[in-house]
């Protein structure tokens, strides 16, 4: 059973399951799916390719679903996905991806995202996040499982957000951010372990150990980044899953394997190859 306001706009198109609820003045366009038991509040405007997942709900005035803000987009047929469970609060904005990012935009489970946050193309959003008021997030940012983005950050695009890692209120990030760090700044800067999120994580008093002395021998030390882990791996730190994946996610950074290093892929097109469309490409291999 669906119950569905009268004064509310839905495409018969719409593919909508049972025990969605939607509010008055609502508008849901002709290839949304929306799954069991999802409630969709008043002034809602839900487009585009988008699925919505199991138990979502999107409050007054969010639009979910909507085209790019990027000049680059050119009408592609491009989609967003919300995962079971996940909030969405009262006018936060969320896109669709671009042909250039992959053409999807992914938003997992259990996250809450608050008032006024903005997920623009592309972006890539794990499992219980949980981002703050008026966070803006931009085109091909990453953001993995337990993370905390504070009210009113900035995040650059194509930054990375490692899992259980902490950004402060008010931070302008251009940055990656390693698991289980805190970043805080204007311009941001990794400032120290994320205690309160490795507290929650249960790891026991040795694990926290290495942890710490992990991240004092990368950023507290003049020791060269290789060097470092040369001595984590010699200590048995790594060991640590936390340990380990810290370390990965660093070793990926400095490879160009992900975050901010994947602009660098990119290259202007040149005029002739163009088709009217302005921007960037991937870089061929």
């Amino acid at each position: 059973m669906r119950n569905i306001h009268p004064t509310a706009i839905v495409d018969p198109k719409a593919q909508i399951a049972d025990g969605v609820s939607i509010g008055p003045y609502s508008v849901i366009g002709p290839e949304v799916t929306i799954g069991e038991d999802c409630a969709i509040h008043n002034h809602v405007t839900l487009t585009g390719r988008t699925t919505l997942g199991k138990g979502v709900q999107l409050f007054s005035g969010a639009v979910v679903g909507e085209i790019p803000q990027d000049l680059k987009y050119q009408g592609e047929r491009t989609t967003l996905s919300v995962g079971d469970g996940t909030v969405i609060r009262e006018y936060a904005t969320l896109h669709t991806g671009t042909a250039l990012g992959g053409g999807h935009t992914a938003v997992g489970r259990n996250n809450l995202i608050m008032a006024y946050v903005h997920i623009a193309h592309d972006c890539q959003l794990k499992d219980n996040i949980v981002i703050a008021n008026a966070a803006q997030l931009a085109g091909h940012v990453q953001v993995d499982d337990y993370a905390r983005i504070s009210g009113l950050a900035a995040l650059h695009h194509f930054v990375r957000i490692g899992t259980c890692s902490f950004v402060a209120g008010c931070a302008k990030l251009s940055i990656d951010v390693p698991p289980f760090t805190l970043a805080d700044g204007h311009p941001a800067r990794i400032r120290g372990l994320n205690r309160e999120g490795l507290k929650r994580r249960g790891l026991s008093d040795d694990a926290l150990r290495a942890m710490k002395e992990a991240y004092r021998l990368c950023y507290d030390n003049e020791l060269p980044r290789e060097q470092a882990y040369q001595e984590i791996s010699a200590r048995g730190y790594d060991k640590v899953v936390e340990v380990a994946l810290f370390v990965e996610f660093l070793r990926a950074v400095a490879k160009g394997k992900h975050g901010r290093a994947l602009e660098a892929e990119r290259e202007v097109l040149p005029p002739d190859e163009r088709d009217g469309r302005l921007g960037y490409r991937p870089e061929q291999a």
